[in-house]
């Protein structure tokens, strides 16, 4: 696999450090993450999502959820009890795992549930006031125009 170099796009650029913190996850660890457990990231509504992660064989205490520094945290622990269990086959992976998402600016989770060995977290984009798109009203009115029309005449 080819290695780029990032630094030109850090010198050369103001406010663009989440994309190339972006590009950097990308191309350096996302291929070394195991596909256990399987999950889905479904969009629930225009600005709800709901990430499904199959836990089959974990309790709600194995299970840990957390965000940490724009990123979701899933990660369990399975305790040892099963040790004295004797196994003839043993099909239902409970080995332990850490699952990261990295979330966009301005999403947060609203909630997590456990039922049927399915993990579901529900997301929700919050986009702040300011952000938002606004319609400006276009005035019809002509005279204030032409009033600062003739003031900037009048004083050159």
């Amino acid at each position: 696999m080819r290695s780029f170099d990032l630094a030109p796009l850090y010198r050369a650029t103001v406010g663009f450090d989440q994309i190339a913190d972006l590009m950097d996850r990308v191309l350096a660890n996302d291929v070394s993450q195991s596909a256990y457990p399987p999950y889905n990231i479904e969009k629930t509504a225009d600005d709800a999502y709901r990430i499904s992660i199959a836990v089959a064989g974990f309790s709600d205490d194995d299970l840990s959820v957390e965000v940490k520094e724009q990123a979701l945290v899933v990660s369990a622990r399975k305790n040892d009890e099963d040790e004295e269990r004797n196994y003839l086959h043993r099909g239902i992976a409970t080995r332990a795992f850490e699952r990261r998402f990295t979330l966009a600016d301005h999403v947060r989770v609203v909630g997590a549930s456990h039922a049927n060995g399915m993990l579901h977290i529900d997301l929700q984009r919050e986009i702040p006031e300011a952000l938002k798109p606004r319609r400006i009203e276009i005035s019809r009115e002509t005279k204030a125009i032409e009033k600062d029309v003739v003031d900037a005449q009048s004083v050159n």
